[in-house]
């Protein structure tokens, strides 16, 4: 029998669960379709995708790790299944963040303008940059899911230790090398998040900028490139804050075994975790003119507005 704690649970983390497959599968659909029919994809579209689908694998895995801690909490707990778990959780969740990272500074790069001839350089290279990101983001994700190994090992002493009974001076010396281990693994975590941040900051200061010369100049305040600074920091700001929440969710989630109730901080961490990959894909479907206008589209077609087939004009910016 269920309790309260575990049916509030299920019902937050199935309804995450399915709107999270329903907005990136929504945006795989749209940017897949366009690519399949015009045989090409802009770099931005490309990430998109490819950020929904590391989504949707992301989603089953917490999806099915919070079913475990519910209905079979020994099994998740066990050695074998917790590694498996956290090998992917790992490498998905890590590449995610790289994604949502390389889209901001995508955005950055093509909309900010500077004089620096630092940030010159970045923005005519833009695409060799991301490219080139985007394999540092799978380098560094394989990288993150091999140093697991290492954790497992020194968990694996450690519990062994635990089971004895036997509180020794070896088994406190296992015990803060493995929390040791667990802090700096997350904070490889840091890097795309200092990324984030300086492309926000970076288009803020282009965005003020550019206000102040349309002041100057007369021109409205709504010209197509002022536009493009807000949708860009829209997105990149709510991916920045959903991080910062999702990053503190994580550590709740894998620190789990070191809080006093595991079961409750595991299931409240998860569900603020499933909360990231789900809202964030709407937010890039409303800041996303292509994904906007199919979206809309779409809901009028269902209600009888729209004739189906009918098509308009998509722009990226």
């Amino acid at each position: 029998m269920l309790g309260f704690a575990e049916g509030m649970f299920l019902v937050l983390s199935v309804t995450e669960f399915i709107l999270g497959l329903l907005g990136n599968g929504f945006i795989g659909l749209v940017n897949g379709s366009s690519w399949f029919k015009n045989k090409r994809i802009s770099l931005s579209d490309f990430i998109i995708t490819n950020l929904a689908l590391s989504r949707i694998v992301l989603l089953w895995i917490l999806f099915t790790d919070g079913f475990l801690v519910v209905f079979s909490s020994k099994a998740h707990d066990s050695g074998i299944v917790m590694q498996i778990l956290d090998i992917f959780w790992t490498f998905t969740n890590h590449l995610n963040i790289w994604l949502a990272t390389c889209l901001a500074v995508l955005y950055c790069l093509k909309i900010a303008s500077f004089s620096h001839s630092m940030f010159l350089w970045l923005k005519w290279r833009v695409s060799k940059v991301v490219v080139w990101m985007l394999l540092g983001a799978l380098f560094l994700s394989c990288g993150n899911t091999m140093s697991l190994f290492n954790e497992f090992k020194i968990y694996s002493v450690f519990k062994g230790i635990d089971g004895t009974g036997n509180i020794s001076e070896h088994f406190r010396k296992k015990r803060n090398e493995y929390y040791l281990t667990h802090v700096l693994g997350t904070l490889w975590n840091l890097p795309p998040l200092i990324v984030s941040l300086a492309s926000y900051l970076l288009l803020l200061l282009s965005l003020g900028r550019h206000t102040r010369q349309m002041q100057q100049n007369g021109t409205s305040s709504r010209d197509p490139s002022t536009e493009a600074h807000k949708r860009a920091i829209k997105i990149i700001l709510s991916f920045f804050f959903l991080f910062l929440f999702y990053f503190l969710a994580f550590l709740i989630a894998s620190s789990s075994h070191f809080l006093p109730n595991t079961k409750a901080a595991t299931m409240i961490g998860e569900i603020i975790t499933m909360f990231y990959p789900a809202g964030h894909s709407f937010i890039l479907i409303l800041g996303n003119k292509n994904l906007k206008q199919t979206f809309v589209e779409m809901l009028r077609c269902e209600s009888g507005h729209l004739k189906p087939g009918s098509k308009g004009r998509f722009s990226l910016w």
